[in-house]
């Protein structure tokens, strides 16, 4: 078993990886010995997050407003004149938007999709040469294209194009893994339940709605950054190697048993 899960030395990129769900798999992964780039948004919170996570190994960060397919490309060609071959590359950069239906804007769906799924397409296809050369047919690259339970099962939570766009990016993940397959790039999809970001300040900070919501999941609580970190460990090693096309809850059991 002795480097079954071994992620040591492996170039990993985590969109979206200086804050919440992004920040939680990115740590996990530079702890396992990986050699990670993190982006956001803002550059400066991209450079605090990936010094803040370089006292446990190497992590570098990059400024990268992924609101369009441009921009996708943009951090790709960034990422290929600092790298030579990327292992797995993390689609985790997302938005939201909630609104009742009566009121939910127009506005709220052209950008949502792109950050959500025509983002994540661009990046896929245009680092592919680097993941073909990180790939290998014992340890394909990999693909996580992070999804969500709220595009698994219905969650009463007002972000209609939201649900939509991570329903949208687990087909889009299986279609992917067919085409890549030859290729030694495995393409799997991550779908986090509750956890504690910023999506969930509004119930995080509030006892009362915490435990209501704690109650729903039959694990009883929400998630823990190891929760998502080990996975992402795993789904990055040789463990996973005969693995592509899958769809992976980790929500405490929320959608798997309703």
């Amino acid at each position: 078993m002795t480097g079954l899960f071994d992620i040591s030395g492996k170039t990993i990129l985590v969109t979206g990886g200086a804050t919440g769900l992004g920040r939680m798999m990115a740590e996990g992964l530079v702890r396992a010995g990986a050699d990670v780039l993190v982006t956001s948004r803002n550059a400066d919170a991209a450079g605090d997050a990936a010094r803040a996570m370089s006292a446990w190994g190497r992590c570098e960060g990059i400024g990268a407003n992924l609101s369009s397919a441009e921009a996708a490309t943009a951090l790709a060609a960034e990422v290929k004149a600092r790298r030579k071959q990327l292992h797995v590359l993390v689609n985790n950069a997302g938005r939201t938007w909630g609104a009742p239906l009566e009121s939910f804007p127009d506005s709220a769906w052209n950008s949502v999709m792109t950050v959500n799924v025509q983002a994540p397409f661009t990046l896929v296809r245009d680092l592919l040469p680097l993941l073909r050369e990180g790939a290998t047919e014992a340890d394909p690259a990999r693909v996580l294209n992070v999804g969500s339970m709220a595009g698994m099962v219905v969650e009463r939570i007002n972000a209609y194009s939201y649900a939509a766009s991570k329903a949208a990016m687990h087909h889009l993940s299986k279609v992917m893994a067919a085409d890549l397959a030859g290729d030694n790039v495995a393409v799997n999809t991550i779908a986090p339940g509750y956890f504690p970001t910023r999506m969930m300040a509004h119930i995080r900070d509030d006892d009362e709605k915490l435990a209501e919501l704690a109650g729903r999941v039959p694990l009883g609580r929400v998630g823990h950054p190891d929760d998502i970190a080990g996975l992402c460990v795993f789904l990055a090693s040789r463990a996973s190697a005969y693995m592509t096309g899958a769809l992976i809850p980790v929500d405490g059991g929320l959608s798997g048993c309703r």
